[in-house]
């Protein structure tokens, strides 16, 4: 994947931001003000810190050399995905949209329906009982 087509990809979430409140050359995506990526665009290798769902980020640090432990982040929430290929793309691409929906699922609900997330459309309404 390359730096053009990760920050497209981070980009293409409703009200996902690019904002650099570390340095010029750290790319931190937010959404409502949350980060749910971040990257350091223009480093080689290029990598990618993503929130992560804890055990889910225990597997996949296992079952990938190139996944580690956040990098200055909380390790148990967080993982740093080396894009060295060895990753396929289509894991990355899911890495990102699930860490967006980790952020996303922690908003007030009023915050997530300004986003219109898909998630919401995927609850149960309450069935009636009489």
């Amino acid at each position: 994947m390359t730096p053009a087509a990760l920050k497209e990809l981070c980009l293409s979430f409703p009200g996902a931001r690019e904002e650099f409140p570390f340095d010029e050359a750290s790319s931190v995506f937010k959404v409502a003000g949350k980060m749910f990526a971040l990257s350091a665009l223009k480093s080689r290798p290029l990598r990618i810190s993503l929130k992560c769902d804890p055990d889910l980020a225990v597997q996949l640090r296992h079952d990938h050399e190139a996944i580690t432990p956040g990098y200055h982040l909380n390790k148990r929430h967080w993982n740093t995905v080396v894009l060295d290929g060895s990753v396929p793309d289509d894991l990355v691409r899911e890495m990102i949209e699930d860490s967006y929906d980790l952020v996303v699922a922690g908003l007030p609900r009023r915050e997530q329906e300004k986003l219109h997330w898909s998630a919401l459309s995927q609850e149960k309404a309450p069935q009636r009982t009489d």
